[in-house]
């Protein structure tokens, strides 16, 4: 049992590889022993999606481009299956490139026939995804979700299983309790998970929601969304406070130039008037002390 999971825990090419996972074989009747992790043609319509495949959203125009690509040099990377029984199979990996095969009409796809109970599909088409596509976080958080409720693992087990740090599976699925139109924007990539973390640091949707559509408005930065959301809990909940993000050009240059000089974080807040203040963060007096020795030679 160790073995398998430390397997699954570096992704799919251990398990692949593995005659213990293969039943793909020349027929016994002909004196052909097995051959391990060859590839098999299979038929588009014995093969049916994988109930457990995190992925929920495929762009339809990559879609097309992959189909247009498969039709002109065919499916060069094998999809991988399980088998049912009765030239029934199931996807464990490669779902994107069997849809495009649909699109391109292909009635026949190369495969690796695997055996795999429903706990090992669930795990190897986590991993599969987190490693090889370009999953959005809240697919993710979903799936890391799936992982604790129908497998009843621990943070600390689904963070063993994807070789990610149990704190950074915790950030994914504090996503979910944020509002569905927020959940949306992370998904449609209105707002980057920097952006989502700071906002969850809010408990009120109402406040979370008034939050995110002042970021799409203003086009606020991560750093400034985490400033928002901290004079938020110092103000006892109250409402948030709008922050000043209309900066010329000029002004942009001459902060980021800053930046660079001093290695430290600065940000800037003006008034109509031009008011405003410039902060440089620090966060241990020696780094004061570099800082003061940056500004004043």
């Amino acid at each position: 049992m160790n073995n398998k999971r430390n397997a699954l825990g570096k992704g799919l090419g251990a398990l692949l590889t593995s005659p213990d996972t293969d039943i793909t074989t020349k027929s016994a009747s002909q004196g052909d022993s097995a051959v391990v992790g060859s590839i098999s043609e299979l038929q588009v319509d014995q093969i049916e999606a994988n109930p457990f495949q995190p992925r929920t959203f495929f762009e339809e125009e990559a879609l097309r481009e992959l189909a247009e690509s498969i039709q002109e040099m065919g499916l060069i990377q094998p999809v991988t299956v399980r088998k049912l029984g009765y030239d029934k199979y199931q996807l464990i990996s490669g779902e994107r490139r069997f849809r495009a095969s649909q699109m391109a009409g292909l009635t026949t796809i190369p495969a690796y026939i695997r055996i795999a109970n429903d706990q090992a599909m669930l795990e190897m088409a986590l991993v599969e995804n987190i490693q090889r596509e370009e999953l959005d976080s809240i697919e993710i958080g979903l799936a890391y979700q799936r992982l604790i409720e129908e497998l009843k693992l621990t943070q600390e087990e689904v963070s063993e299983k994807v070789a990610k740090k149990r704190s950074t599976v915790a950030n994914y699925l504090r996503l979910l309790k944020l509002p569905p139109e927020i959940q949306l924007g992370i998904r449609e990539r209105k707002i980057s998970m920097g952006h989502a973390r700071a906002l969850v640091a809010m408990e009120d949707p109402k406040q979370q929601l008034s939050l995110y559509n002042q970021i799409l408005s203003s086009e606020m930065s991560v750093r400034q969304v985490e400033e928002a959301t901290r004079k938020n809990k110092q103000s006892d909940g109250g409402a948030v406070r709008s922050v000043k993000l209309v900066l010329p050009a000029e002004l942009k240059a001459a902060i980021n130039s800053l930046h660079k000089r001093l290695a430290a974080p600065v940000d800037i807040k003006t008034d109509k008037d031009g008011k405003g203040q410039l902060n440089i963060r620090f966060n241990s007096p020696e780094e004061l002390a570099e800082l003061l020795s940056k500004l004043i030679p």
